[in-house]
């Protein structure tokens, strides 16, 4: 079988799902990369076909999120010009782009994006799998394996960013 070449890495799709609201979702910016469009024009196409995007496919973030989000990812190039705060696609937003977008890119890289939501569900089905097999295996042994058990658990956590020092040099105010 021939092996099949990507259209896009999947570690760029993977990096550009984003958690918001609980939900996973891909930005409108990022979105836009993958397509090869402007993201003005991907907002626009949006906003021409908004009955075809409920709130359960599209959201926009609010400015808190939005302030939130930057500070998380850090102030680049990319939120340079944006007045206002992005969209954020769901899985079912991102396969309606499909048929707004009308290009056969668009339908190419739709297809790499729900094959990366598809591995993301099996990651986190893996995980509670994963998860339901040590809490019987737990049950099954007694409390001598109790710290072996914690111990898995605490590595099976996700790990909670970290607050970052400041970078750069600082001088310090003569009085």
């Amino acid at each position: 079988m021939a092996k099949r070449t990507l259209l896009i890495p999947i570690e760029r799709i993977d990096r550009s799902i984003l958690m918001i609201r609980d939900q996973k979702v891909i930005l409108d910016y990022d979105l836009a990369i993958l397509y090869e469009v402007e993201t003005k024009y991907l907002v626009r196409a949006v906003k021409r076909n908004l009955d075809r995007f409920p709130a359960d496919f599209m959201f926009q973030l609010t400015t808190e999120e939005f302030e939130n989000l930057r500070s998380h990812l850090g102030t680049s190039s990319q939120w340079g010009g944006r007045r206002r705060p992005p969209y954020a696609f769901t899985e079912h937003g991102v396969a309606m782009l499909s048929s707004v977008l009308r290009s056969r890119r668009a339908i190419e890289v739709n297809i790499e994006i729900m094959r990366a939501f598809i591995r993301l569900r099996q990651m986190f089905a893996s995980h509670a799998d994963l998860a339901r097999k040590l809490e019987n295996l737990e049950n099954k042994y007694d409390t001598k394996f109790k710290i072996v058990f914690d111990a898995i658990r605490r590595l099976m956590e996700p790990t909670k960013p970290q607050k970052q020092k400041p970078i750069g040099f600082h001088a310090k105010q003569s009085r």
